[in-house]
């Protein structure tokens, strides 16, 4: 299964979950965030749910649920950009906090210790990719209106 990453630049692409003991799959999870993020934080922007209509809670099938891995730190690190995917979905508009470098969006899944990351199912990653390319052409559109000369 797969998971999306989308950097503050716009650009999207697709990776494989890393498989592998917890450390592992962090220690890749954190080099795809990218910027040096040595901590990455767990977040569920509220328009996945309300707007792109993702589910907000594990299933029985893994990677139904989508969540949002940023870097914990990425506020604190100088030139790094705002992701203005992330930021909409996270209703930044409200609280003036944006999201800012590279994100992952990931699949999770129930499992005997609790909730773990996983790639996310294959039709429910379909859907997503499909929606998060919508977002990021019309970001890419705004953009070059606006004279901020992203190709």
């Amino acid at each position: 299964m797969n998971l999306i990453k989308v950097s503050a630049d716009l650009e999207l692409t697709v990776h494989e979950f890393p498989e592998g003991s917890y450390k592992k799959q962090n220690k890749i999870l954190r080099h795809l965030i990218g910027n040096g993020c040595s901590i990455y934080e767990h977040v569920m922007p509220k328009r996945l749910y309300t707007e792109l209509h993702m589910k907000n809670c594990p299933t029985g099938v893994p990677g139904q649920c989508v969540s949002v891995l940023i870097d914990e730190e990425g506020r604190m690190k100088k030139d790094m950009g705002i992701n203005l995917i992330a930021s909409y979905l996270y209703e930044t508009y409200k609280h003036r906090m944006p999201i800012v470098g590279n994100v992952l969006f990931v699949g999770e899944k129930y499992t005997g210790s609790g909730i773990d990351f996983c790639g996310i199912d294959g039709e429910v990653f379909k859907i997503l990719k499909e929606q998060l390319d919508n977002m990021r052409q019309m970001a890419v559109i705004m953009k070059r209106i606006q004279g901020g000369g992203i190709r």
